[in-house]
């Protein structure tokens, strides 16, 4: 016996037949599995015992036993697998092939469709930046005591904002008047907190006046930084600070500083020549002249720390997929109802009761353990920040500023709970309805539709992008930001856009249900069989 048969032998159970000279399958592994059932098995060899009893008692007929055991045994062994190109095949390589197409064809539009909804958000940044306001505020000389002096840089600003928003690429500069808010620096500070501008250049009062003052009386403590203030929040939205505000306004920083300095200095060496004091003045404070003035940085709320990005944009991909994922997870432990096996079967709307509860229990759950990761990267959850004024910036190194002290944990778990329900019953409602494979589509655009419309500001992308509003995910992003940074209270819009897709969807659900029964008795297949 050569080895390889040996080998077959060892590893099918299979025996040489001398008189056919072929190989026979005597013991089949329990691995392959050709479908028949206990019984069909046990008459199988109820019928081989017999056949060979006959063998045994009927030599005259033993040729004709040893053809029938041969039928039996091909038989047993089913049809014989086939090439590719085999003529039988044609009907079904023609299906196999029509139904890769059209699959083929499917996924490719849909990948065409929903990727260019990710990629279709950045697409008209340049001309969308104008939609981020900047406010421009010019007190410099307008407010007493310092009404008295001819302003210089207050003029010299203005006038270059108003030239910088003929720019290609420019930000939403406007050019606010001091009145607007009752001539105090403050209040534009409280407007940036309160989201109506991502950002304010104020011209302080004194701006001009302590710079003459400095260069007549040789101040040598002066700061030119005292003469301006940029005002800004960056936990607002840090990837729309960092990425489009201040790549834009901190050039526009520079060029007004530098345009102030040169035509400040200009005026002050030409005075400087007949002035032999303010020669001598101008060596004490050369800071005066060069660089004249600067801007004060005022970050309301830094964005800190950085283990909070998740929470706030990554991470929040995660609470879709889990979301998603419960629904294949529980499903088979709901239909154990209405197996009756020992038991009579569940009433139906019992079901339907059982597993919408039973779904929102499990989401308070889950969104507690989606929280627990926050709190336990050191993340800020229960205050201790000594700033606690909107209008003035907060100690980095305290953390980030919770809105609620001691019940930042809890709003943050609430929220990841609404926003879980808002998501998640979403997703049973469709996974019932079209089923598998098309769920999985679903969840890529479920996942895509909601990062381009919470990851980004809606304000710089197009204006088809406004249904994003609505979207959960947008509201979660923001409520996760006021309760980690203090910000602008949104709660009431956020949970109010939260709760109408969880009461929506709920209400959803039941017919989802009995749609799902329905294409069930009916053998209804989403997918090829």
């Amino acid at each position: 016996m050569k080895w390889s048969q040996w080998f077959w032998e060892v590893l099918w159970g299979r025996q040489h037949q001398s008189q056919q000279g072929v190989w026979i399958q005597t013991s089949r592994p329990a691995a392959i599995d050709l479908g028949f059932d206990a019984d069909e098995r046990k008459l199988s060899q109820e019928t081989k015992t017999r056949d060979s009893s006959d063998d045994n008692s009927s030599p005259k007929n033993e040729g004709d036993g040893a053809g029938q055991n041969d039928d039996q045994e091909q038989q047993s062994q089913g049809p014989q697998p086939v090439g590719f190109w085999d003529p039988r095949l044609a009907g079904v390589r023609t299906e196999a092939f029509f139904k890769w197409s059209v699959t083929t064809s499917v996924l490719f539009v849909f990948i065409i469709a929903v990727l260019s909804l990710f990629w279709g958000a950045l697409s008209s940044i340049d001309q969308n930046t104008a939609a981020l306001k900047v406010y421009v505020v010019d007190f410099d000389g307008r407010v007493a005591p310092y009404d008295n002096i001819d302003p210089v840089v207050g003029p010299i600003v203005t006038q270059m904002t108003a030239a910088a928003r003929q720019n290609r690429v420019s930000l939403g500069y406007q050019i606010r008047q001091p009145a607007e808010f009752n001539n105090d620096p403050i209040q534009v500070r409280q407007a940036v907190y309160d989201f109506d501008a991502w950002a304010a250049l104020i011209v302080n009062p004194n701006a001009t006046a302590l710079l003459v003052s400095a260069v007549q009386n040789a101040n040598t403590s002066y700061d030119p930084n005292g003469a301006m203030q940029l005002v800004y929040t960056d936990s607002r939205d840090d990837t729309n600070w960092y990425d489009f505000i201040s790549p834009l306004i901190r050039p526009f920083l520079t060029q007004v500083t530098a345009s102030v300095g040169t035509q400040w200095a200009q005026q002050v060496l030409q005075n400087a020549t007949s002035n032999d004091t303010l020669a001598s003045n101008l060596q004490q404070v050369p800071q005066a002249v060069s660089p004249a003035v600067g801007f004060s940085e005022y970050n309301l709320r830094p964005f800190y720390p950085y283990t909070a990005i998740p929470a706030i944009s990554v991470g929040l991909i995660y609470l879709i997929i889990i979301s998603f994922f419960s629904f294949a997870f529980y499903l088979p432990i709901h239909f154990k109802y209405l197996k009756p096996e020992g038991h009579p079967p569940l009433h139906f709307w019992q079901l339907t009761l059982w597993r919408w509860c039973s779904t929102m229990l499990a989401y308070f759950i889950l969104s507690l353990a989606y929280s627990l990761v926050s709190l336990a990267f050191n993340i800020n959850f229960h205050g201790g920040n000594p700033i606690q004024s909107e209008t003035l910036p907060t100690i980095e190194s305290y953390g980030n500023p919770t809105a609620f002290g001691y019940g930042t944990f809890p709003m943050f778990w609430l929220l990841n709970w609404v926003g879980m329900m808002a998501l998640g019953l979403a997703c049973e409602n469709v996974a019932m309805v079209v089923g598998q494979p098309w769920s999985a589509l679903w969840l890529i655009f479920w996942v895509i539709s909601n990062v381009t419309t919470a990851f980004y500001d809606i304000e710089i992308e197009p204006g088809f992008y406004h249904w994003g509003y609505a979207w959960p995910l947008h509201s979660i992003v923001e409520a996760s930001r006021m309760i980690l940074f203090d910000l602008h209270p949104t709660l009431g819009k956020d949970f109010g856009i939260l709760i109408a897709w969880a009461i929506v969807n709920s209400a959803v659900f039941p017919f989802a249900c009995y749609f799902m029964r329905w294409k069930s008795k009916h053998h209804i297949h989403e997918y090829y069989r």
